[in-house]
């Protein structure tokens, strides 16, 4: 049987992976977007900027392709970074600073992963849009050396931190792992895999 062709629309290869992974039983070939091909992410939402990655590698490959868009939510400063969570300082270690520093001793740190994402046919049409959340709360220090965002992100109800969840926790408990899950059955409707 020749497996239909579905690519990922990021160059982030832990991304990839991660979505990849949540594939996997699926009967088909993943390869994520060219190398050195990156697209401006000027949406005012998560959907709009993954509209604008899966348009154009759709187009540009002429794949079945997804593309997702995620940010960090944090109640106490009115939602932010939100989807300026990858451009929200210039590396990993001052955004951890930085969003430590703006809630300072706030005891209020509620807050919540959001990740939105698309199915786009080859000829660039929008198929399908779906959205997942994860709620947590933010720690006052990392949980190990060398993380993102997720190092800081305590879920409760897995008893970690969302870079320390597994596989299977991802795919249940994680943003992006929930919205996979409602875009799964119309991946597998429209590439003919039911």
């Amino acid at each position: 049987m020749n497996r239909p062709l579905l690519t990922i629309a990021s160059g982030n290869p832990r991304k990839v992976a991660e979505i990849e992974a949540m594939l996997g039983p699926l009967p088909i070939q993943i390869q994520r977007q060219p190398d050195n091909f990156s697209i401006e992410e000027t949406g005012l939402t998560y959907i709009a900027n993954a509209i604008l990655k899966a348009r154009a590698v759709s187009e540009l490959t002429h794949t079945w392709t997804i593309a997702d868009d995620s940010g960090l939510e944090v109640d106490a400063l009115n939602g932010a970074p939100g989807i300026y969570s990858a451009r929200y300082a210039e590396n990993n270690e001052q955004k951890l600073k930085k969003l430590l520093t703006q809630l300072a001793d706030n005891p209020y740190r509620s807050a919540r992963f959001c990740s939105a994402m698309v199915l786009f046919d080859p000829n660039g049409n929008n198929i399908y849009e779906a959205e997942g959340t994860c709620w947590g709360e933010v720690l006052r220090k990392p949980a190990y050396p060398e993380g993102e965002f997720e190092s800081l992100f305590w879920v409760r109800e897995a008893n970690c931190t969302y870079g320390e969840l597994t596989q299977e926790q991802l795919s249940r408990l994680g943003s992006r792992g929930k919205a996979a899950r409602k875009l799964a059955p119309y991946l597998l409707k429209e590439l003919d895999l039911n």
